[in-house]
Protein backbone atom coordinates (compact mmCIF):
# COMPACT_ATOMS: atom_id res chain seq x y z
CA UNK A 1 0.00 0.00 0.00
CA UNK A 2 2.78 2.63 0.59
CA UNK A 3 4.40 1.28 -2.43
CA UNK A 4 1.63 2.58 -4.64
CA UNK A 5 1.47 5.81 -2.20
CA UNK A 6 5.58 6.85 -3.21
CA UNK A 7 4.54 6.34 -7.16
CA UNK A 8 2.37 8.80 -7.36
CA UNK A 9 3.59 12.42 -8.08
CA UNK A 10 2.13 15.40 -6.60
CA UNK A 11 1.63 16.85 -10.04
CA UNK A 12 -0.44 14.20 -11.55
CA UNK A 13 -4.40 14.90 -12.30
CA UNK A 14 -5.69 11.59 -12.69
CA UNK A 15 -7.73 10.38 -9.32
CA UNK A 16 -6.17 7.95 -7.33
CA UNK A 17 -7.14 4.15 -7.75
CA UNK A 18 -10.90 3.43 -5.49
CA UNK A 19 -9.25 0.61 -3.59
CA UNK A 20 -6.47 2.89 -2.74
CA UNK A 21 -8.96 5.37 -1.57
CA UNK A 22 -11.25 2.31 0.29
CA UNK A 23 -7.55 0.93 1.81
CA UNK A 24 -6.19 4.28 3.10
CA UNK A 25 -7.69 5.67 6.22
CA UNK A 26 -5.51 9.23 5.52
CA UNK A 27 -6.44 9.54 2.13
CA UNK A 28 -9.87 9.01 2.96
CA UNK A 29 -9.78 11.65 5.95
CA UNK A 30 -7.93 14.68 3.19
CA UNK A 31 -10.74 13.81 0.95
CA UNK A 32 -13.00 14.69 3.40
CA UNK A 33 -11.51 18.04 4.07
CA UNK A 34 -11.29 18.88 0.88
CA UNK A 35 -12.95 22.31 -0.12
CA UNK A 36 -15.44 20.82 -3.05
CA UNK A 37 -19.19 21.03 -1.71
CA UNK A 38 -20.48 17.92 0.61
CA UNK A 39 -23.31 17.55 -2.43
CA UNK A 40 -20.84 16.14 -4.70
CA UNK A 41 -19.51 13.86 -2.47
CA UNK A 42 -20.48 9.98 -2.74
CA UNK A 43 -19.57 8.29 0.05
CA UNK A 44 -18.69 4.91 0.18
CA UNK A 45 -17.93 1.93 2.32
CA UNK A 46 -15.35 -0.06 2.75
CA UNK A 47 -16.35 -2.95 0.68
CA UNK A 48 -16.61 -0.26 -1.95
CA UNK A 49 -20.20 -0.11 -2.01
CA UNK A 50 -22.23 3.14 -2.72
CA UNK A 51 -23.74 4.33 1.01
CA UNK A 52 -27.00 4.73 1.57
CA UNK A 53 -28.30 5.99 4.43
CA UNK A 54 -26.16 9.64 2.68
CA UNK A 55 -27.92 9.18 -0.49
CA UNK A 56 -31.34 8.77 1.27
CA UNK A 57 -30.32 12.20 3.41
CA UNK A 58 -29.48 13.79 0.14
CA UNK A 59 -32.82 12.63 -0.99
CA UNK A 60 -34.26 14.57 1.52
CA UNK A 61 -32.44 17.81 1.16
CA UNK A 62 -33.73 17.67 -2.36
CA UNK A 63 -37.67 17.27 -1.14
CA UNK A 64 -37.12 20.25 0.61
CA UNK A 65 -35.25 22.33 -2.47
CA UNK A 66 -38.20 21.88 -5.03
CA UNK A 67 -40.68 23.90 -5.34
CA UNK A 68 -44.15 23.20 -4.44
CA UNK A 69 -45.77 21.00 -6.79
CA UNK A 70 -43.28 19.46 -8.75
CA UNK A 71 -43.16 15.65 -6.92
CA UNK A 72 -39.78 13.74 -7.07
CA UNK A 73 -41.60 11.78 -9.75
CA UNK A 74 -41.46 14.33 -12.22
CA UNK A 75 -37.45 15.15 -11.48
CA UNK A 76 -34.45 13.28 -12.64
CA UNK A 77 -31.08 13.05 -11.73
CA UNK A 78 -27.69 12.85 -14.18
CA UNK A 79 -24.59 11.17 -12.29
CA UNK A 80 -21.67 11.37 -14.32
CA UNK A 81 -18.37 9.45 -13.39
CA UNK A 82 -15.35 11.29 -11.22
CA UNK A 83 -13.59 12.59 -13.94
CA UNK A 84 -16.52 15.57 -15.61
CA UNK A 85 -16.83 18.96 -14.72
CA UNK A 86 -20.17 18.55 -13.40
CA UNK A 87 -19.78 15.55 -11.03
CA UNK A 88 -22.46 15.37 -8.38
CA UNK A 89 -25.19 17.87 -10.02
CA UNK A 90 -28.75 17.50 -9.66
CA UNK A 91 -31.22 17.99 -12.33
CA UNK A 92 -34.86 18.64 -12.23
CA UNK A 93 -37.04 19.24 -14.44
CA UNK A 94 -40.58 17.94 -15.37
CA UNK A 95 -40.79 13.91 -15.97
CA UNK A 96 -42.17 13.39 -19.90
CA UNK A 97 -43.31 9.77 -19.41
CA UNK A 98 -45.92 11.06 -17.13
CA UNK A 99 -47.69 13.14 -19.81
CA UNK A 100 -49.12 10.75 -21.78
CA UNK A 101 -50.61 8.52 -19.05
CA UNK A 102 -52.26 11.72 -17.26
CA UNK A 103 -53.53 12.02 -20.97
CA UNK A 104 -54.98 8.80 -21.16
CA UNK A 105 -56.17 8.93 -17.37
CA UNK A 106 -58.36 12.26 -18.45
CA UNK A 107 -59.67 11.17 -21.78
CA UNK A 108 -62.14 8.50 -20.86
CA UNK A 109 -64.18 11.00 -18.31
CA UNK A 110 -64.91 13.37 -20.78
CA UNK A 111 -65.94 10.12 -22.64
CA UNK A 112 -68.50 8.83 -19.92
CA UNK A 113 -70.68 11.55 -20.16
CA UNK A 114 -71.80 10.28 -23.22
CA UNK A 115 -73.24 7.73 -22.27
CA UNK A 116 -74.54 8.94 -19.15
CA UNK A 117 -76.91 11.35 -21.35
CA UNK A 118 -78.01 8.95 -23.35
CA UNK A 119 -79.33 6.83 -20.29
CA UNK A 120 -80.62 9.68 -18.63
CA UNK A 121 -82.81 10.70 -22.23
CA UNK A 122 -83.95 7.01 -22.45
CA UNK A 123 -85.15 6.85 -18.78
CA UNK A 124 -86.97 10.22 -19.57
CA UNK A 125 -88.72 8.59 -22.36
CA UNK A 126 -89.41 5.78 -20.45
CA UNK A 127 -91.14 8.18 -17.64
CA UNK A 128 -93.05 9.50 -20.30
CA UNK A 129 -94.16 6.49 -22.06
CA UNK A 130 -95.50 4.86 -18.69
CA UNK A 131 -97.23 7.99 -17.29
CA UNK A 132 -98.90 7.95 -20.93
CA UNK A 133 -99.97 4.60 -20.81
CA UNK A 134 -101.41 5.11 -17.07
CA UNK A 135 -103.44 7.65 -17.83
CA UNK A 136 -104.88 5.77 -21.62
CA UNK A 137 -105.24 2.57 -19.62
CA UNK A 138 -107.34 4.21 -17.12
CA UNK A 139 -109.70 6.35 -19.40
CA UNK A 140 -110.44 2.92 -21.80
CA UNK A 141 -111.41 1.61 -18.28
CA UNK A 142 -113.41 4.31 -17.04
CA UNK A 143 -114.77 4.56 -20.61
CA UNK A 144 -115.95 0.46 -20.43
CA UNK A 145 -117.32 0.80 -17.06
CA UNK A 146 -119.40 3.85 -17.96
CA UNK A 147 -117.84 6.16 -15.56
CA UNK A 148 -115.62 8.42 -18.04
CA UNK A 149 -116.58 10.44 -21.05
CA UNK A 150 -115.80 10.30 -24.38
CA UNK A 151 -115.46 12.86 -27.92
CA UNK A 152 -117.53 11.37 -30.27
CA UNK A 153 -117.58 12.76 -33.82
CA UNK A 154 -121.15 11.08 -34.83
CA UNK A 155 -120.78 12.05 -38.38
CA UNK A 156 -116.67 10.08 -38.54
CA UNK A 157 -118.03 6.97 -36.31
CA UNK A 158 -120.54 6.48 -38.65
CA UNK A 159 -118.66 6.48 -41.58
CA UNK A 160 -115.84 3.96 -39.79
CA UNK A 161 -118.76 1.81 -38.78
CA UNK A 162 -119.64 1.69 -42.52
CA UNK A 163 -116.23 1.08 -43.79
CA UNK A 164 -115.68 -2.18 -41.32
CA UNK A 165 -118.85 -3.92 -42.71
CA UNK A 166 -117.66 -3.25 -45.94
CA UNK A 167 -114.53 -4.64 -45.53
CA UNK A 168 -116.02 -7.72 -43.99
CA UNK A 169 -118.30 -8.12 -46.90
CA UNK A 170 -115.73 -7.65 -49.58
CA UNK A 171 -113.51 -10.48 -48.44
CA UNK A 172 -116.35 -12.88 -48.39
CA UNK A 173 -117.22 -12.15 -51.66
CA UNK A 174 -113.64 -12.32 -52.24
CA UNK A 175 -113.32 -15.59 -50.89
CA UNK A 176 -116.02 -16.90 -52.65
CA UNK A 177 -114.29 -15.86 -56.27
CA UNK A 178 -111.09 -17.50 -54.85
CA UNK A 179 -113.20 -20.98 -54.34
CA UNK A 180 -115.27 -20.40 -58.14
CA UNK A 181 -111.86 -19.69 -59.30
CA UNK A 182 -110.27 -22.68 -58.30
CA UNK A 183 -113.32 -25.25 -59.06
CA UNK A 184 -113.30 -23.92 -62.95
CA UNK A 185 -109.62 -24.31 -63.01
CA UNK A 186 -110.26 -28.22 -61.91
CA UNK A 187 -113.13 -28.21 -64.59
CA UNK A 188 -111.09 -26.73 -67.35
CA UNK A 189 -108.17 -29.22 -66.77
CA UNK A 190 -110.52 -32.17 -66.84
CA UNK A 191 -112.70 -30.71 -70.01
CA UNK A 192 -108.72 -30.62 -71.99
CA UNK A 193 -108.32 -33.77 -70.95
CA UNK A 194 -111.33 -35.40 -72.10
CA UNK A 195 -110.68 -33.24 -75.31
CA UNK A 196 -107.57 -35.45 -75.63
CA UNK A 197 -109.23 -38.52 -74.71
CA UNK A 198 -112.36 -38.35 -77.47
CA UNK A 199 -109.31 -37.15 -79.91
CA UNK A 200 -107.18 -40.48 -79.28
CA UNK A 201 -110.56 -42.39 -79.71
CA UNK A 202 -111.65 -40.92 -83.15
CA UNK A 203 -108.45 -42.02 -84.47
CA UNK A 204 -108.97 -45.74 -83.37
CA UNK A 205 -112.40 -46.21 -83.44
CA UNK A 206 -113.02 -46.03 -87.46
CA UNK A 207 -117.12 -46.57 -86.84
CA UNK A 208 -117.66 -43.62 -84.14
CA UNK A 209 -114.78 -41.69 -85.48
CA UNK A 210 -117.24 -38.49 -86.17
CA UNK A 211 -118.77 -38.92 -83.06
CA UNK A 212 -116.04 -38.88 -80.83
CA UNK A 213 -114.25 -36.05 -83.27
CA UNK A 214 -117.45 -33.99 -82.37
CA UNK A 215 -117.16 -34.46 -78.38
CA UNK A 216 -113.39 -33.75 -78.63
CA UNK A 217 -113.85 -30.22 -80.18
CA UNK A 218 -116.75 -29.26 -78.09
CA UNK A 219 -114.51 -29.91 -74.81
CA UNK A 220 -111.24 -28.38 -76.37
CA UNK A 221 -113.72 -25.39 -76.78
CA UNK A 222 -115.22 -25.24 -73.63
CA UNK A 223 -111.80 -25.63 -72.18
CA UNK A 224 -110.45 -22.61 -74.09
CA UNK A 225 -113.30 -20.21 -73.44
CA UNK A 226 -113.20 -21.54 -69.60
CA UNK A 227 -109.16 -19.95 -69.74
CA UNK A 228 -110.62 -17.25 -71.01
CA UNK A 229 -112.80 -16.81 -67.82
CA UNK A 230 -110.70 -17.77 -65.24
CA UNK A 231 -108.73 -15.18 -66.65
CA UNK A 232 -111.46 -12.51 -66.30
CA UNK A 233 -111.83 -13.75 -62.80
CA UNK A 234 -108.52 -13.69 -61.46
CA UNK A 235 -108.32 -10.30 -62.67
CA UNK A 236 -111.37 -9.60 -60.69
CA UNK A 237 -110.12 -11.37 -57.69
CA UNK A 238 -106.32 -9.18 -57.63
CA UNK A 239 -108.24 -5.81 -58.28
CA UNK A 240 -110.81 -6.69 -54.95
CA UNK A 241 -107.88 -7.94 -53.13
CA UNK A 242 -106.30 -5.04 -53.71
CA UNK A 243 -108.87 -2.77 -52.52
CA UNK A 244 -109.19 -4.82 -49.70
CA UNK A 245 -106.22 -5.35 -48.20
CA UNK A 246 -104.47 -2.54 -49.33
CA UNK A 247 -106.78 0.56 -50.01
CA UNK A 248 -109.22 0.00 -47.18
CA UNK A 249 -106.74 -1.39 -44.87
CA UNK A 250 -104.45 1.52 -45.03
CA UNK A 251 -107.39 3.54 -43.90
CA UNK A 252 -108.27 1.39 -41.25
CA UNK A 253 -104.80 2.00 -40.16
CA UNK A 254 -104.98 5.74 -40.17
CA UNK A 255 -108.59 5.26 -38.07
CA UNK A 256 -106.66 3.29 -35.30
CA UNK A 257 -104.23 6.30 -35.23
CA UNK A 258 -107.24 8.66 -35.11
CA UNK A 259 -108.52 6.61 -32.13
CA UNK A 260 -105.16 6.53 -30.17
CA UNK A 261 -105.21 10.36 -30.23
CA UNK A 262 -108.93 10.27 -29.11
CA UNK A 263 -108.13 8.04 -26.29
CA UNK A 264 -104.92 10.19 -25.30
CA UNK A 265 -106.87 13.44 -25.69
CA UNK A 266 -110.10 12.25 -23.61
CA UNK A 267 -107.11 11.09 -21.01
CA UNK A 268 -105.61 14.69 -20.58
CA UNK A 269 -108.49 15.96 -20.68
CA UNK A 270 -110.19 14.20 -18.10
CA UNK A 271 -106.93 14.63 -15.98
CA UNK A 272 -107.09 18.78 -16.52
CA UNK A 273 -110.28 18.81 -15.53
CA UNK A 274 -109.96 16.87 -12.35
CA UNK A 275 -107.07 19.62 -11.10
CA UNK A 276 -109.14 22.38 -12.19
CA UNK A 277 -112.01 20.81 -9.34
CA UNK A 278 -109.18 20.58 -6.55
CA UNK A 279 -107.83 23.65 -4.71
CA UNK A 280 -105.48 26.44 -6.56
CA UNK A 281 -102.53 27.36 -4.08
CA UNK A 282 -98.79 27.25 -4.81
CA UNK A 283 -98.55 23.56 -5.21
CA UNK A 284 -101.05 22.27 -7.68
CA UNK A 285 -100.65 25.47 -10.27
CA UNK A 286 -97.88 24.68 -11.85
CA UNK A 287 -99.46 21.10 -12.28
CA UNK A 288 -102.35 22.98 -13.60
CA UNK A 289 -100.32 24.99 -15.99
CA UNK A 290 -98.40 21.50 -17.23
CA UNK A 291 -101.66 19.35 -17.91
CA UNK A 292 -103.04 22.36 -20.05
CA UNK A 293 -99.70 22.27 -21.94
CA UNK A 294 -100.39 18.65 -22.64
CA UNK A 295 -103.73 18.92 -22.78
CA UNK A 296 -103.50 21.73 -26.09
CA UNK A 297 -100.75 19.30 -27.70
CA UNK A 298 -102.87 16.27 -27.46
CA UNK A 299 -105.77 18.38 -28.71
CA UNK A 300 -104.24 19.54 -31.89
CA UNK A 301 -103.05 15.90 -32.30
CA UNK A 302 -106.74 14.37 -32.36
CA UNK A 303 -107.54 17.42 -34.62
CA UNK A 304 -105.02 16.33 -37.31
CA UNK A 305 -105.93 12.52 -37.07
CA UNK A 306 -109.98 13.33 -37.49
CA UNK A 307 -109.15 15.36 -40.62
CA UNK A 308 -106.73 12.82 -41.50
CA UNK A 309 -109.20 10.12 -41.47
CA UNK A 310 -111.78 12.86 -43.19
CA UNK A 311 -109.87 12.96 -46.69
CA UNK A 312 -108.86 9.24 -46.42
CA UNK A 313 -112.64 7.73 -46.27
CA UNK A 314 -113.47 10.50 -49.12
CA UNK A 315 -110.36 9.46 -50.97
CA UNK A 316 -111.59 5.89 -51.04
CA UNK A 317 -115.06 6.25 -51.25
CA UNK A 318 -114.26 7.32 -54.91
CA UNK A 319 -111.50 5.28 -55.35
CA UNK A 320 -113.44 1.87 -54.44
CA UNK A 321 -116.74 3.04 -56.85
CA UNK A 322 -114.69 3.31 -59.73
CA UNK A 323 -112.99 0.01 -59.01
CA UNK A 324 -116.02 -1.71 -58.29
CA UNK A 325 -117.50 -1.06 -60.87
CA UNK A 326 -115.55 -2.00 -63.80
CA UNK A 327 -115.03 -5.29 -61.86
CA UNK A 328 -118.44 -6.03 -61.79
CA UNK A 329 -119.08 -5.44 -65.12
CA UNK A 330 -116.67 -7.68 -66.00
CA UNK A 331 -117.16 -10.25 -64.01
CA UNK A 332 -121.09 -9.74 -65.34
CA UNK A 333 -119.96 -9.83 -69.32
CA UNK A 334 -117.50 -12.48 -68.98
CA UNK A 335 -119.66 -14.97 -66.93
CA UNK A 336 -122.85 -13.90 -69.52
CA UNK A 337 -120.42 -14.69 -72.55
CA UNK A 338 -119.18 -17.60 -71.24
CA UNK A 339 -122.51 -19.81 -70.01
CA UNK A 340 -124.27 -18.58 -73.27
CA UNK A 341 -121.44 -19.99 -75.66
CA UNK A 342 -120.25 -16.70 -77.09
CA UNK A 343 -116.72 -16.83 -77.65
CA UNK A 344 -116.43 -13.90 -79.52
CA UNK A 345 -118.17 -11.59 -77.12
CA UNK A 346 -116.28 -13.04 -74.35
CA UNK A 347 -113.04 -12.05 -75.80
CA UNK A 348 -113.52 -8.50 -76.29
CA UNK A 349 -115.18 -8.41 -72.40
CA UNK A 350 -111.28 -9.22 -71.90
CA UNK A 351 -109.60 -6.66 -74.28
CA UNK A 352 -111.93 -3.86 -73.13
CA UNK A 353 -110.73 -3.84 -69.92
CA UNK A 354 -107.35 -4.68 -70.84
CA UNK A 355 -106.95 -8.13 -69.48
CA UNK A 356 -103.92 -10.24 -70.67
CA UNK A 357 -105.47 -13.58 -72.76
CA UNK A 358 -103.69 -16.66 -71.90
CA UNK A 359 -102.39 -18.79 -74.58
CA UNK A 360 -104.95 -21.93 -75.79
CA UNK A 361 -103.69 -25.05 -74.48
CA UNK A 362 -101.45 -24.06 -71.69
CA UNK A 363 -102.40 -25.08 -68.21
CA UNK A 364 -103.43 -21.42 -66.45
CA UNK A 365 -102.34 -20.81 -63.18
CA UNK A 366 -104.43 -21.66 -59.80
CA UNK A 367 -105.99 -18.12 -58.13
CA UNK A 368 -102.91 -19.02 -55.13
CA UNK A 369 -100.33 -18.92 -57.93
CA UNK A 370 -101.83 -15.74 -58.95
CA UNK A 371 -101.22 -14.00 -55.81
Amino acid sequence: MSDNTSDTTPNDATLPDPEDVVSDPEELTMDQDSPRSSAAEIPVTSNGDFDETGEHNFNMDLKLSVPIGLGLSETHMTSHSFDGTNEGIVEAGPFQAERPRMQQRSGPVVLAEEPRNAAIEKLELVRKWSLNTYKCTRQILSEKLGRGSRTVDLELEAQIEILRDNKKKYEHVLKLAQTLSSQLYQMVQTQRQMGDAFADLSLKSLELHEEFGYNADTQKLLAKNGETLLGAINFFISSVNTLVNKTIEDTLITVKQYETARIEYDAYRTDLEELNLGPRDAITMPKIEQSQQMFQIHKEKYDKMRGDVSVKLKFLEENKVKVLHNQLVLFHNAIAAYFAGNQKQLEQTLKQFHVKLKTPGVDAPSWLEEQ
